[in-house]
């Protein structure tokens, strides 16, 4: 046996070169044979048994996500410059230029290796966004701290490196430009903690409608990350705002709005004060077809007949007497349409009320709830319940008011040019 690896060492001597430049390309080729071989053999192998152990756990979505953000090409890459780092020193006659070289691709595979490391993260934010649990709270803004970090790191490891100076030196350097990095990281270290709260506190949802004049937002939350927050506005433009804000300045949120199923309806109809008038006992007979105000006016009626009788002889003037107006009737009314109707939230608050007398009429607000919170569904329940209340006027002997257009004016010109001279002259007496 000894005699044949003594015959096949004096074989291959045979082939290798004596000058100092050959016996080092030499050197180089095979260094750079095994870093390829070693590449491709730890791909073969951690492909596999990835794929293998990602798809056996159940969880196919992070071997896509994986690849999709190249975190095993970026540790490929990182395993043929280990290799070279590690080895280099084995190449005969480059002494002079093994250790630059050893620094250089030490100091890359660190960088590809922290770059692999990223695109864990990133995809970890891809698998995350795709389950139900995104929809409510954001890890974005902990992924964008987390490659920050990441960033420091390789940033002080790689410098250590090529200086060739222990990373903990670098480290403690960095107690001297603390201001400075505070200063530089200023809306990094605000958004943090502005990000942790939102978060922590459950202030702040992707597909939350929030509205904040200041910044000029009204929308849907699309995106909360570190720095920003995303809002996708009515008019389909985007506005994005400093997530530090959102935690400082005040703003109105509309989940909880939504999440209890009514949707506010708080609108005012405006009547002309001149029609406001009492009911006669025909009006009020005549009302009684009305199926909403059948049961108010009768017991109303009873009411008012017990309270004139306890009058005596006063009640013979009208002016001492209770009487039904046609505005208390209309309110009665339009609280009973609201009761019944289907599309109307019956657990919230609920009623029709008479405001302070202003010059452009009397205001009765109407408030209540819609059972939809749906834009869409609401505009169509305020818009009918407001339609019939409209329309209901007339009956009741009620105008709305309404301040006198051109058409107007028009007509009064019209009607004042058909009068005899005389009766202009005389103001149309």
């Amino acid at each position: 046996m000894n005699d044949l690896l003594t015959d096949l060492y004096r074989r291959l001597d045979a082939y290798i070169p004596d000058q100092a430049w050959s016996e080092t390309l030499l050197g180089v080729a095979v260094l750079l044979l095994g870093a390829l071989f070693v590449q491709w053999g730890v791909a073969r192998v951690v492909l596999y048994l990835a794929h293998r152990l990602l798809v056996l756990t159940d969880h196919a979505d992070w071997d896509h996500a994986l690849r999709r953000r190249r975190a095993y090409h970026n540790l490929f890459y990182a395993v043929p410059l280990a290799v070279v780092s590690l080895n280099v020193d084995l190449v005969p006659h480059a002494e002079a230029a093994a250790t630059a070289v050893g620094r250089l691709a030490h100091a890359a595979a660190w960088v590809f290796l922290f770059m692999a490391l990223r695109g864990v993260l990133s995809a970890w934010q891809d698998t995350y966004a795709a389950t139900t649990r995104a929809q409510t709270r954001s890890i974005k803004g902990y992924i964008q701290l987390g490659k920050i970090a990441l960033l420091v790191v390789s940033g002080v490891t790689v410098v250590s490196i090529l200086v060739d100076r222990s990373p903990v030196l670098m480290i403690s350097g960095l107690g001297a430009l603390s201001a400075v990095l505070l200063l530089v990281f200023k809306d990094t270290l605000l958004s943090l903690v502005a990000s942790t709260q939102l978060t922590s506190n459950d202030m702040l949802r992707i597909g939350d409608w929030i509205e904040m004049p200041q910044a000029g937002a009204d929308g849907f939350v699309i995106d909360i990350a570190l720095h920003t927050v995303k809002v996708q506005n009515w008019d389909k433009t985007v506005t994005t705002i400093p997530t530090y804000k959102l935690f400082s300045e005040s703003y109105r949120n509309y989940r909880q709005m939504f999440e209890s199923g009514g949707r506010r309806i708080k609108r005012m109809l405006r009547l002309d004060a001149a029609t406001v008038r009492f009911l006669s006992d025909q009006e009020c007979e005549a009302l009684m077809r009305f199926r909403l105000l059948h049961d108010y006016l009768r017991a109303k009626q009873e009411e008012v007949s017990q309270a004139n009788r306890s009058l005596g002889e006063a009640a013979a003037v009208p002016v001492n007497r209770r009487r039904l107006t046609n505005i208390g009737t209309f309110r009665a009314y339009a609280l009973a349409y609201l009761q019944q109707h289907p599309e109307v939230h019956r657990e919230m608050t609920m009623m029709v009320r008479m405001m302070e007398p202003e010059p452009t009429g009397i205001p009765i607000e109407v408030y209540c709830f819609a059972a939809k919170t749906a834009w869409v569904d609401y505009e169509r329940i305020q818009g009918d319940i407001f339609d019939h209340l409209l329309a209901i006027l007339p009956e009741l002997g009620l105008r709305l008011y309404q301040a006198p257009s051109g058409a107007d004016f028009s007509a009064v010109a019209a009607g004042a040019a058909r009068l005899p001279p005389d009766s202009r002259a005389h103001g149309g007496a």
